[in-house]
């Protein structure tokens, strides 16, 4: 038996999310189904670094399964790729130590938000990044920014949804560039809470507009309520961008 570790990007256009669900086309769904097809109909379980919702993509997302076959990187490649739908790709196959857990494992996660700034709508970006074609002051938005650095309860900054009572995360860097018409947001993490990123990003957007303060995100980080955070930026801009391991 061996453990192989995938890096895999996909669109997550018409996927109902990462996590297999029943009745529900799904990225966890087609990557067990092709590893089942290879595998002569036996089931073989995918662990991802995290779960993407029904509309975010991945530029990096990576997972791991164990299998009986012994197939060099490069064949695995060549035969998932074959089988896998045309919205995910694999882009890298290793063979790590049993110890690996594409999850519990990692060290960090880089999310990148795409909002298009341009006053048109783009029919071919529609779902791919959040039109939003408003002034904003990024000054203002860069030093909000640098407010949600460091370690933080993120209460006021996750889904009322989410499970996990802690929500204590590190951030080590939250920033912004802007390319042509777009504004993308970089967010790295020990770990993002349910919907974390786009509160964040919907938030800064609010900053951008002077609706609120960026003195306010201190005081809106310590009152631990969601409603005193900005609304959830769309799930379409989203980007799981890399995920990052200690070696």
């Amino acid at each position: 038996m061996q453990r192989l570790k995938c890096t895999i990007a996909y669109d997550g256009t018409n996927f109902a999310g990462y996590q297999i669900q029943p009745n529900k086309r799904t990225v966890q769904g087609e990557l067990e189904r092709a590893l089942a097809t290879m595998h002569k109909g036996q089931s073989i379980r995918v662990f991802a670094s995290g779960r993407t919702d029904a509309g975010v993509h991945a530029h990096g997302q990576v997972v791991h399964f164990d299998s009986p076959m012994t197939i060099p990187g490069a064949g695995w490649l060549k035969a998932l790729n074959a089988l896998l739908p045309d919205d995910i790709v694999v882009k890298e196959v290793e063979k790590v130590d049993s110890s690996f857990h594409a999850r519990f494992s990692a060290a960090s996660k880089e999310y990148r938000y795409k909002v298009r700034i341009a006053k048109e709508k783009d029919v071919f970006s529609r779902n791919y990044a959040f039109h939003f074609p408003y002034p904003l002051n990024y000054d203002a938005m860069k030093e909000a920014l640098q407010f949600v650095v460091g370690t933080h309860d993120f209460t006021s900054f996750c889904s009322a949804k989410t499970e996990t009572e802690d929500k204590v995360r590190t951030i080590y860097e939250a920033d912004f560039v802007i390319s042509d018409s777009e504004l993308i947001f970089k967010f790295v993490g020990n770990g993002f809470l349910y919907n974390m990123v786009r509160i964040l990003v919907g938030t800064m957007l609010d900053v951008g507009q002077g609706k609120i303060h960026p003195a306010d995100i201190p005081a809106i980080i310590k009152g631990k309520d969601r409603r005193l955070a900005g609304k959830t930026a769309p799930s379409h801009g989203l980007y799981l961008w890399k995920v990052y391991y200690d070696n």
